[in-house]
């Protein structure tokens, strides 16, 4: 009977080995309620690694982004630029606060979201007398969006920039964090992530005062009062001491989590870089992606093969890969929405769901195992020989 091969996921949790002391400080502490001094260490250095005036660890990305739409007063009636090619944790919180979202597309050289679409948009919104109350703008799978341009746009209408960075921690532009641009910065800790708290987020800023204030809504909204009372609606949102210590510890790592993930992308593209169909993801000029996922897309009638086969054949050989985010203006829950193309009715991320592939990932993928998912992928595009054996 032949034995099932290893199974290779797209992006495992990685351990450090030192996350287990912070628990124990914990346990030994008995700081096991939430909050905590880890919680308060790990907004620390955070902001002390990003280069912000501050941090909140909360519960989620998610929840990060809520609490900025809260803290940029956005309710019913009011609308929100947002990237289209995302995934739908990027703008479920429009529809918490009871915000219209407007979704944007992405561009060819990025795939982040496109300056002549939200151009455009704005324009409308603007000759409209409704211009949006945020922008957010997401980092996709490690690689930051055109923030120069972007940002340049949204002062000009005076309008603030939020930035999607869960999947782009450790990644920088022209030098610079990415999620320190905007007013908000958003990263998530999931266990899929570059580094994880198994569940967790943090928003960052500049603007200590807003950060305060985040706490105060991510803990029920509790006034100052000896006994329980509440003004504003609050949500229970803050991060646990026992996470905030797994999120130290992988923090400590985090510049090797992306070298090794980057080495990861350099095997592949040496791999099929030279093939005919496949594209990788592009590097922007004068950034460092941490290459949290490797994508690429595929061409067809040059490859041979689609990504529904590719992806089969994986599976069969018992590797986990995924497609690309299916865009949120296709999604059933925002049909209806308004979107913006790139040019005319050309739609990029259209393009990109129908055709790219994220391969495993993982800062601990060994050579042996990148190894496996390049055979698997050799052999389905039909090739005899693999050169990078």
């Amino acid at each position: 009977m032949k034995m099932a091969q290893e199974r290779i996921f797209l992006s495992p949790p990685h351990m450090s080995g030192r996350e287990q002391l912070y628990i124990d400080e914990a346990f030994d502490t008995n700081w096991i309620a939430p909050l905590g001094p880890n919680v308060d260490a790990f907004e620390r250095e955070i902001a002390e690694y990003t280069g912000s005036l501050g941090a909140a660890a909360l519960s989620s990305g998610t929840a990060a982004i809520h609490i900025a739409l809260r803290l940029l007063d956005i309710g019913p009636g009011d609308r929100v630029f947002c990237s289209s090619f995302t995934f739908i944790a990027s703008a479920n919180p429009v529809l918490y606060v009871g915000a219209e979202p407007v979704f944007i597309d992405s561009e060819p050289e990025t795939w982040n979201m496109s300056v002549d679409a939200l151009t455009k948009a704005f324009e409308d919104a603007d000759r409209e007398g409704r211009l949006p109350k945020a922008v957010i703008v997401v980092h996709l799978y490690g690689q930051s969006a055109r923030m120069k341009e972007i940002l340049a746009l949204c002062n000009r209408y005076e309008v603030p920039v939020i930035e999607d960075a869960a999947e782009s921690l450790g990644s920088t532009y022209e030098g610079k964090a990415s999620g320190t641009f905007g007013k908000f910065g958003i990263y998530s800790f999931n266990g899929n992530k570059i580094i994880t708290t198994s569940g967790g987020g943090m928003i960052v800023s500049d603007d200590e005062e807003a950060l305060s204030r985040a706490r105060f809504l991510a803990t029920q909204a509790r006034d100052q009062a000896p006994h329980y009372q509440h003004s504003v609606m609050g949500y229970n949102y803050r991060l646990s001491n026992l996470l905030a210590g797994v999120g130290r510890a992988q923090l400590q790592v985090l510049e090797e989590r992306v070298e090794a993930r980057r080495a990861v992308f350099e095997n592949y593209r040496a791999a099929f870089g030279e093939l005919k169909g496949i594209e990788f993801m592009p590097e922007l000029p004068s950034t460092r992606p941490n290459r949290w996922l490797t994508a690429f897309t595929l061409d067809e009638e040059e490859a041979g093969v689609n990504i529904s086969d590719l992806l089969a054949a994986l599976a069969a050989d018992n590797i986990e890969a995924r497609p690309l985010w299916k865009p949120l203006h296709l999604q059933p829950v925002f049909a209806g929405s308004r979107f913006y193309p790139h040019s005319g009715t050309l739609c990029v991320s259209e393009r990109l769901f129908q055709s790219g592939i994220c391969l495993p990932s993982g800062s601990s993928l060994s050579a042996e195992q990148q190894q496996r998912v390049i055979d698997c992928i050799w052999r389905s595009l039909g090739k005899v020989a693999n050169p990078a054996r």
